[in-house]
């Protein structure tokens, strides 16, 4: 097991981490940091998929998930700065 590999396996525990802290978050708030934490989390994923099986189309993948996690989070908190909690 290389270290590549290692960090992959933290990363993937640490998302287990904040998948919890997006179901059970007593606030909105709590969640949608949880959701941010987790998007960047798969993010960082995606491009130690890609440095490990040297493809540079996960890079790709990375940044259009980066901004898609952008976006969503940013509508999400324009829908509760309107409406008040979910």
């Amino acid at each position: 097991m290389n270290f590549d590999e290692m960090v992959l396996i933290v990363v993937a525990i640490l998302s287990v981490f904040e998948l919890g802290r997006v179901l059970i978050g007593p606030t909105i708030y709590d969640r949608m940091l949880g959701f941010a934490v987790f998007s960047s989390k798969v993010i960082v994923t995606a491009v130690i998929i890609g440095v490990i099986n040297e493809r540079t189309f996960f890079l790709d993948i990375a940044l259009i998930y980066g901004v898609l996690g952008f976006i969503s989070t940013i509508m999400l908190s324009r829908f509760v700065e309107r409406r008040g909690d979910i």
